[in-house]
């Protein structure tokens, strides 16, 4: 996994493809350009049959640069890195801070590609890509892109919920103005906890309770641990904050229907 640095300094974790989903989206590519190419000279030997050598052979020849270059290339333009074979393999091909490709990128890989899939039977590709932090081939070399994961799995929902020790003095604990960043930082590692080293996720749910402590009182029953704690108050502070939004939207409700049936009058001229 790279991670990319946003002009806002966000963090992007961004998961390169594998060097086995980017050859099998390769082997698509090169199966349908292939076939294409097939349908193209079966037409072209029936409909130009009594055309001479030079004009067949200039006819293929363009037919093969349209199949292996120009196509791929004007694919890749206009849908910003896609193809068919990476549309299958759950792909997409981006520039090296992370952004869609352009026009030069594509031409870039089109014709190093030509060189290094067809003419090398993909030999110098998996040359390349084998030795590449990121399976990249030697068009994504020179033009500064590699190939990325759409299809990333989406971790399951978190839900955090209150022990039961501890539902009678959430309820009537006063919780102050937590700041955001800290309720934020606070959700975070409750939903990411089970992925931190245990000494790391001891040291920051104390930091962190410490942090809330501030704005909660009064204490927590003896005995209650930091995770436990964070827990209690972030779900009792989303419950009465979805508590008092409820009772806003009603109120507001309640003042357009009595202004809706208020008489109004009109100005006659």
């Amino acid at each position: 996994m790279s991670s990319i640095i946003t002009g806002e300094a966000v963090v992007l974790e961004l998961r390169p493809a594998s060097f086995a989903a980017r050859a099998l989206g390769l082997i698509l590519d090169v199966a349908a350009n292939v076939l294409l190419l097939t349908v193209m000279m079966t037409v072209i030997s029936s409909a130009f049959s009594d055309l001479d050598g030079a004009a067949a052979r200039a006819l293929v020849l363009v037919s093969v640069v349209f199949c292996f270059v120009i196509l791929p290339v004007a694919v890749e333009t206009l849908t910003r890195g896609l193809s068919l074979g990476k549309l299958a393999a759950g792909l997409r091909i981006v520039r090296d801070d992370g952004g869609a490709i352009r026009f030069r990128h594509a031409v870039i890989r089109g014709l190093v590609g030509f060189l290094e899939i067809y003419l090398t039977f993909g030999g110098l590709a998996i040359a390349v890509a084998l030795f590449s932090g990121k399976s990249k081939r030697l068009g994504d070399v020179v033009a500064g892109t590699y190939s990325l994961r759409r299809r990333v799995p989406a971790d399951p929902p978190f839900v955090p919920f209150v022990q039961p020790h501890l539902r009678a003095w959430a309820a009537l604990a006063d919780i102050g103005r937590i700041p955001d960043a800290v309720a934020r930082r606070a959700g975070q590692f409750i939903r990411q906890a089970g992925r931190m080293s245990p000494a790391s996720r001891a040291s920051m749910a104390a930091s962190l309770a410490t942090e809330v402590s501030a704005c909660v009182a009064p204490q927590p029953p003896a005995g209650t641990g930091p995770e436990e704690y964070l827990a209690a108050v972030l779900v009792e502070r989303r419950e009465r904050e979805l508590a008092r939004l409820s009772r806003a939207r009603t109120r507001s409700t309640g003042v357009g229907e009595r202004l809706h049936h208020l008489p109004y009058s009109r100005d006659t001229p």
